[in-house]
């Protein structure tokens, strides 16, 4: 069996071009939005692993200073009469 060789007429090239296009043209649309996801998803886990490190801050120096208030209360009541 001889294969045909294919012949395509200029309409059916400018159909074939521009589906193509047209579904590169979607792609590409696609992988700009997902660039763009990604950068946005970046900077926001940046800014979260700031504000993680400045609550743990905040964490650490208010148990410091509860620790220094319950050595403060536990003096005075040892000075207290019984």
């Amino acid at each position: 069996m001889e294969k045909q060789p294919l012949f395509l007429d200029a309409a059916a090239v400018l159909q074939h071009s521009s589906s193509v296009d047209a579904e590169f043209n979607s792609l590409d649309a696609k992988v700009t939005e997902f660039i763009g996801l990604c950068e946005r998803l970046r900077t926001e886990n940046h800014d979260l692993r700031q504000q993680l490190a400045a609550a743990k801050n905040d964490a650490k120096r208010l148990n410091e200073r509860i620790e220094s208030a319950k050595v403060k209360l536990e003096s005075l009541l040892a000075r207290l009469p019984d």
